[in-house]
């Protein structure tokens, strides 16, 4: 009989992913129109081409795109939103402060009455989701948990001048993974880490209140109210020190060596900081995948659109190891090492 202390002998697999975008494209071209900037200025220093937005008048929004890939994701599993028993919405762009997003989103695809999260983690939120969700599955409190990275940053740009060092970076999107107990004990997380360093906030914030927001010594700017300012110097230093840490870190604690995980499905930030974790481990180009070039930053949803990407075309399969790497705002930084 097992011990109230030990958890049960549970693994944990992936049912199936979804992903969903925004009709609007917005292209370099587009901005170029709009700010002084060019295509090929943002190529060089992104990767980035295009990348989608939302179009409100549409009725487009984080839960529209949240709703759109579960269902997807569902479909994917065979199984309807009856068959969920928690859901963990992964989300820095939630609709409101009351009620949580995940909640209505529960409600849209016809989960019932189960327990639904948001969880703020900037861009890392869809990773730390992902070690909970194991964590809950593993308890043998719950069996199947749908675990959602859905974002519009479009709606914290300002598409101008004063805010094209972030504009041209952020697109929207969602994706979504549904998580499922098995008896196959060798699937499931081999290894994971998740670090913040909130002494560094002001390296990338969404200031809401004037007179508390701003950090010490900078000028409370109202047009700044709900807009993102990121000091891009210092994000990319950190990113390029931090990424390739934390996949040694999660290597080291799994006792395996780089070319012995099969993926790196990784938080599209910047084209160049993935090239340079790519060559820091020796990995061929199509164990790190890179979709920048077309979806821009999709915050949470970054990671879960990479992963239904590779899946669709047939490259993450059971059987793979797959490690979940992500960096953002907070400072946050975070990994999930999985055996499918």
């Amino acid at each position: 009989m097992t011990s109230p202390l030990e958890p049960p002998k549970i693994g944990v697999r992936i049912a199936g992913t979804g992903m969903a975008l925004p009709s609007q494209e917005l292209t370099n071209q587009d901005l170029e129109r709009v700010m002084e900037t060019s295509d090929e200025w943002i190529l060089q220093r992104t990767g980035i081409s295009s990348r989608r937005v939302i179009d409100t008048s549409k009725g487009e929004c984080t839960l529209t795109l949240a709703r759109e890939s579960l269902a997807r994701a569902l479909e994917d599993s065979h199984l309807h939103g009856t068959d969920l028993d928690l859901l963990l919405l992964a989300t820095m762009t939630m609709e409101m402060g009351c009620p949580p997003s995940a909640c209505r989103l529960a409600s849209d695809v016809g989960a019932g009455a189960i327990g639904a999260v948001d969880i703020s983690g900037a861009c890392c939120g869809f990773v730390y989701s992902m070690n909970l969700a194991y964590g809950m599955i593993r308890s043998g409190l719950y069996r199947t948990v749908a675990v959602v990275g859905a974002d519009t940053l479009s709606t914290y740009m300002d598409y101008n001048d004063r805010g094209r060092s972030t504009a041209i970076l952020f697109g929207d999107g969602a994706g979504a993974v549904i998580l499922r107990a098995t008896d196959d004990t060798s699937r499931g997380l081999i290894a994971q880490a998740m670090h913040s360093d909130g002494s560094r906030w002001q390296d990338l914030y969404i200031p809401e209140v004037l007179d508390r927001d701003f950090p010490p010594g900078h000028e409370p700017d109202p047009a700044a109210l709900h807009r993102v300012q990121m000091n891009g110097r210092a994000v990319f230093k950190f990113a390029v020190g931090t990424f390739p840490d934390v996949i040694a870190q999660t290597l080291d604690r799994a006792g395996l060596r780089p070319d012995e995980v099969d993926h790196y499905i990784c938080h599209q930030s910047n084209a160049r900081i993935l090239e340079a974790a790519r060559e820091r481990f020796g990995l061929p180009p199509e164990k790190l995948y890179v979709n920048i070039g077309t979806r821009g930053n999709t915050v949470a949803a970054s990671v879960p659109m990479c992963l239904h990407e590779l899946r669709e075309q047939g490259r993450v399969r059971d059987g793979q190891r797959v490690m979940f790497v992500a960096f953002g705002g907070g400072l946050t930084w975070a990994t999930s090492l999985w055996q499918l």
